[in-house]
């Protein structure tokens, strides 16, 4: 991978923007509709991603190679980077030491992810009906919020501070003074985006979501 580590390193940082950034700001923007909204604006959001004309290869192409590349490669980079935290403890180098830590995490945590919610899907065990009445299970679950808490605010860590990243790395803010505004900027993305992904997770707690988990278990039973 030596030879091939500065195209590999470019399509890593580009992918984590686009496509992977873009779908991490629509993601954010649809659950946050549940706090928004309740179940019927949620839905509705889910329903308007999923009836886009040919979403599977939208989404295999746009999302599941993307993550692919991104997360496996990212391993690598987390695994073989020299942090360098001890000998030079300024900000920058503890970020990006978060930066490879928080890349480990969301990779986990996606993968947890898909498994509970879109793997199920595919294994017919949940349809897109039923997402809201799920994430209402998941977010009761204490020891689920929590880690769904520690994944989110991994995965917008990753996002924002990797945003910074590429900036730098592409040549987009160039001198030492764009490139302090550009941190700047990142960070407010990271709270905006944080306080989006946690409204969300207290939404799927509250009670016009219950009901449609109540039903949920029923139709269990029945079947």
């Amino acid at each position: 991978m030596s030879g091939n580590s500065y195209y590999s390193r470019k399509l890593h940082s580009l992918l984590g923007v686009i496509p992977l950034g873009l779908f991490f700001i629509e993601h954010a923007l649809t659950n946050y509709s549940a706090f928004e909204g309740g179940p019927e604006k949620f839905q509705k959001s889910v329903h308007g991603l999923h009836d886009l004309p040919l979403i599977f290869f939208l989404e295999l192409i746009l999302i599941w190679l993307p993550i692919l590349y991104h997360g496996v490669y990212g391993l690598y980079l987390a695994f073989t980077s020299n942090l360098n935290t001890s000998r030079f403890s300024y900000g920058r180098n503890w970020a990006f030491a978060f930066q490879r830590i928080s890349g480990v995490i969301t990779f986990i945590f996606v993968i947890w992810h898909l498994w509970q919610i879109r793997v199920q899907v595919a294994l017919g065990q949940l349809t897109i009906d039923e997402f809201g009445a799920k994430m209402h299970e998941i977010m009761n679950n204490p020891a689920f919020f929590v880690l769904y808490l520690i994944g989110v605010l991994a995965a917008t860590f990753h996002f924002s501070n990797g945003l910074w990243a590429f900036l730098v790395s592409w040549g987009i803010t160039v001198g030492p003074r764009a490139q302090r505004v550009s941190s700047r900027v990142c960070m407010v993305i990271f709270v905006i985006m944080a306080v989006l992904f946690i409204l969300s997770m207290a939404a799927f707690r509250g009670d016009d979501f219950a009901s449609a988990s109540a039903a949920l278990g029923t139709l269990r039973q029945l079947s």
